[in-house]
């Protein structure tokens, strides 16, 4: 049987290194993949962009609006839920 780290694996990737004028830029990335016997999945997101300027590197964070929006209609959602279920059996009681 397989392992757990075998079936689940997180990576930070950084892609190819473009230069522009004497900036460098690499695109950063993090991959989840699940594997099992017959099929898998990998999902895919923006990390990061490493800009080099000057010797110095600087990491600039890529905020994902859409996964943030998706989180808040989660939430929302759940709420909404919880609370109907709430107010639904307290009406059964009174």
């Amino acid at each position: 049987m397989a392992q757990l780290k075998d079936m689940v694996q997180l990576q930070t990737v950084s892609g190819d290194p473009v230069a522009v004028g004497d900036v460098t830029l690499t695109p950063q990335s993090q991959a989840l993949a699940i594997r099992w016997p017959k099929g898998g999945f990998v999902w895919n997101r923006p990390l990061a962009v490493l800009v080099e300027r000057d010797g110095q590197t600087e990491r600039i964070p890529i905020v994902d609006v859409t996964r943030t929006a998706q989180v808040v209609l989660l939430g929302t959602s759940l709420a909404f839920f919880l609370t109907t279920l709430i107010v639904s059996i307290w009406r059964r009681r009174v």
